[in-house]
C-alpha cells in the first residue's frame, strides 16, 4: 500500500531491485521508478487520460500491458519533489520486433523506446519539469540499449509539440491505434548509445 506525503498525496511503492534514481533534476525534482499501476502512477494516468478527452473527446485507446513498463521490459517514473510528493510521469516500453503491428513496421523498430504517459501537475508547471523528465526518460532508455525514441501526441496539444521540437524531435509517420486519425502526429529522436547498455540489451 502506498504512504501519503505531508500534502496527503500517496508516494510510489518503490520497486526493490531500482528504487530512487541517484539523479538529481530541475528544482529538486528526483526521479522514483514505481509499477505502471501503482496508485501513485494510476492517479497521473488518469489525469492524462482525462485532458485527452478534453482536448480530443476521448481517451488514448492504445494498448498497455503494465508489464511492459516494468524493468527490463521498460520504465515508469514518479517526478517528485521535497515536502510536495510526485508532481509528474512518464514512462517507456521497448519495442521488439514481434511486438510492432504489421501496419507500423516500416515505421517502428525493434529496440525503439516508445514513451508514453507524460504528464506534468497543472500547479508545477513552467518550471522545466517536463523537459527534466523527458531527459531522464530518454538516458534510462539509451542506457536500456535503445536506439530511437518514438511517441505519439497530437495537434490540439501545442505545448506538447513544442516541447517535443524544442529536444531535437523530427516528425514520424503515424503509427499505432490513431494511425489514421488527422489529429495524431508522432516524434522520433535518436538516442545517445550506451555502450554497456547497448551491449547487454536482448535483440529485438
Amino acid at each position: 500500500m502506498s504512504q501519503q506525503t505531508p500534502t496527503g498525496r500517496p508516494t510510489p511503492r518503490m520497486l526493490p531491485a531500482t528504487g530512487i534514481i541517484g539523479r538529481v533534476g530541475n528544482a529538486g525534482l528526483s526521479f522514483a521508478v514505481a509499477a505502471y499501476d501503482d496508485p501513485a502512477s494510476v492517479r497521473f494516468i488518469d489525469a492524462v487520460q482525462a485532458f485527452y478527452r478534453e482536448r480530443y473527446g476521448g481517451v488514448d485507446r492504445t494498448p498497455v500491458d503494465p508489464a511492459e513498463f516494468a524493468p527490463p521490459r521498460g520504465l515508469f517514473l514518479l517526478g517528485v519533489l521535497p515536502d510536495v510528493g510526485p508532481v509528474c510521469c512518464g514512462g517507456w516500453r521497448r519495442l521488439t520486433a514481434t511486438a510492432i503491428p504489421v501496419a507500423d513496421r516500416g515505421v517502428l523498430r525493434p529496440r525503439d523506446a516508445e514513451i508514453k504517459r507524460m504528464w506534468v501537475d497543472p500547479a508545477h508547471r513552467r518550471r522545466g519539469l517536463a523537459l527534466a523528465l523527458l531527459d531522464e526518460l530518454e538516458r534510462t532508455a539509451a542506457a536500456a540499449g535503445c536506439r530511437r525514441a518514438v511517441l505519439e501526441t497530437g495537434t490540439r496539444q501545442p505545448e506538447a509539440e513544442a516541447l517535443y521540437r524544442r529536444r531535437g524531435y523530427r516528425p514520424l509517420p503515424n503509427f499505432g491505434v490513431h494511425r489514421d486519425e488527422p489529429d495524431s502526429t508522432c516524434f522520433t529522436r535518436d538516442l545517445a548509445a550506451d555502450p554497456l547498455g547497448d551491449r547487454d540489451a536482448p535483440r529485438g
